[in-house]
């Protein structure tokens, strides 16, 4: 917890020494962010909206524009043309595919070095021992704001709910990990022991490692 280096780790290299798929990051980007959208925005046509059938006033000898029903668009409650109905936005990924994109991501993390390891064994659950450690870790940015974190967090409970009140922090269990996440925040702090649910939930078990 003091933020200081006390060794390497072995990550497994199936997921952080993957090739780096570009394309297949950006579509599992577009579906997730699909997927989050409700949907449920909804509008009413002139035939829809309630109101009366009468013409609003006679056709000549007024001097006015001609007009029948006040349900017409151009009129302050009138219908909406065009106007956006429920619909359902969902996307579909396959398993493996989400998974490549996922491997894809953490590996680009990992060649760019935005990846960090930290053990949290003897933690207090106290909010102002998470802050010092990302402080101690150069994670702090202007005014002492946490930058975009995604903290994946391991079973300590206490660690979990200390981190939760820090701002710009994301915080995810093992596996529910997913590409959005990783490429939205800048920096991916992983708990030592939360490594071999990552291992766990997509490979099965580590094999082959990559050290960092």
């Amino acid at each position: 917890m003091t933020g200081g280096k006390k060794g390497t780790v072995d990550l497994p290299r199936e997921i952080f020494g993957a090739k780096v798929n570009r394309v297949l990051m950006a579509q599992a980007v577009r579906v997730h962010l699909a997927n989050q959208r409700q949907g449920t925005a909804s509008t009413k046509t002139r035939g829809q909206v309630t109101g009366s059938t009468r013409k609003i006033y006679r056709q000549k000898g007024t001097g006015r524009a001609r007009h029948g029903s006040i349900k017409a668009p151009i009129f302050v409650g009138g219908g909406i043309v065009f106007g956006p109905s429920p619909r359902d936005f969902s996307l579909k990924l396959s398993k493996q595919m989400r998974r490549k994109a996922l491997f894809s991501a953490l590996s680009q993390k990992f060649v760019n070095e935005r990846i960090l390891v930290v053990d949290v064994n003897g933690a207090s659950g106290k909010t102002k021992e998470i802050y010092q450690m990302f402080k101690s870790l150069n994670l702090l940015g202007k005014k002492g704001k946490v930058g975009k974190i995604l903290f994946v967090s391991g079973a300590n409970a206490l660690t979990k709910q200390a981190a939760k009140n820090i701002e710009g922090v994301k915080i995810e269990p093992a596996k529910s990990i997913n590409t959005y996440d990783v490429l939205s925040n800048n920096h991916l702090v992983i708990v030592k022991n939360a490594l071999a649910d990552i291992e766990s939930t997509f490979l099965g078990k580590g094999e082959n490692k990559s050290s960092t």
